[in-house]
């Protein structure tokens, strides 16, 4: 796409809103007011709020490559504090997608530079896994439950996080899994059961009762 393209199509965004309603940015700069903190996968082809059908100021967004959670990667630590603490969202929606190329590259057995570190998350993802995914017989299926299971743990990785422990045991977060299917735009709950995923882990992650009361 043309750079300068890019210029008339955001004043004719302007222009269209305004149209709608004079006061659509003086509203919009008052502050964002979001129930949602998504994060996604930085490809192209799937924009968090175009998907959804929210407007500006619905969600929280962070993107990266394959919709990764680290506790080593500081914008994503950053991005989840400030959205529970801060924004206080109700909801963290990790949502990857089929066709991820990503997930296709942590399948293949190559040196890929400075992407194998983190790559290499997803490959634990496989790892963990490796008896289920083994026993599909099935490449593309195999590359799409990859997808799904690679959403599941990166839920998990959100949960360890001490922030999100405080907000879901008072009642005020939930998370959740999705997969987008590019094939045909469809969101697609994976319905996880946190409980029985997270049966007989937490007890290494969870907080103390009197520490998050203190919170």
């Amino acid at each position: 796409m043309d750079i300068e393209q890019i210029f008339k199509n955001n004043q004719n965004w302007v222009n269209k809103k305004l149209g709608v309603d004079p006061d659509y940015f003086k509203k919009l700069a008052n502050g964002q007011n979001p129930d949602i903190l998504y994060i996604g996968c930085s490809d192209s082809r799937v924009t968090a709020e175009e998907v959804m059908g929210v407007k500006p100021g619905d969600v929280f967004v962070m993107r990266n490559i394959s919709n990764m959670v680290s506790n080593l990667d500081l914008s994503a630590m950053s991005v989840i504090d400030y959205a529970v603490s801060v924004l206080k969202v109700k909801n963290i929606v990790i949502c990857g997608h089929y066709g991820c190329g990503g997930v296709k590259a942590a399948m293949e057995s190559k040196d890929l530079g400075i992407l194998n570190p983190w790559l290499r998350n997803i490959r634990d993802v496989y790892r963990i896994h490796r008896e289920e995914l083994n026993a599909i017989s099935c490449e593309e299926e195999k590359y799409r439950r990859l997808v799904e299971l690679n959403v599941q743990e990166q839920c998990v990785n959100v949960i360890k996080t001490a922030d999100v422990q405080i907000a879901v045991r008072q009642g005020r977060l939930s998370v959740h899994g999705w997969v987008m299917d590019i094939g045909t735009g469809k969101l697609i709950d994976l319905n996880i059961d946190f409980e029985k995923v997270l049966e007989g882990i937490m007890e290494i992650y969870h907080l103390d009762k009197d520490e998050i009361k203190s919170k």
